[in-house]
C-alpha cells in the first residue's frame, strides 16, 4: 500500500509539472473550462507526455427568458 500511495503522489506531480509546461498556472482560472482542463492534465501524469492533450468544455445551460 505505501509504494502505491508513492507512485500515486509521483504520477499527480508529473501531471502538475505537465500542466505547468503548457502554462496553466500562468493566470487565475476563468471558468470551467480552464478548471476542468487543469485537473484533467493533472489526473493524467505521464500520459500527457505519449500524447494525451485533455480539454473539457463544460457546456452549462443557460435558464429560458
Amino acid at each position: 500500500m505505501r509504494i502505491g500511495s508513492i507512485l500515486l503522489v509521483i504520477w499527480l506531480i508529473v501531471g502538475a509539472v505537465a500542466a505547468g509546461q503548457r502554462h496553466e498556472f500562468t493566470r487565475a482560472p476563468e471558468g470551467c473550462n480552464q478548471v476542468a482542463t487543469i485537473a484533467v492534465t493533472i489526473l493524467a501524469g505521464p500520459l500527457n507526455y505519449v500524447g494525451v492533450n485533455p480539454k473539457i468544455s463544460c457546456k452549462v445551460p443557460h435558464p429560458s427568458k
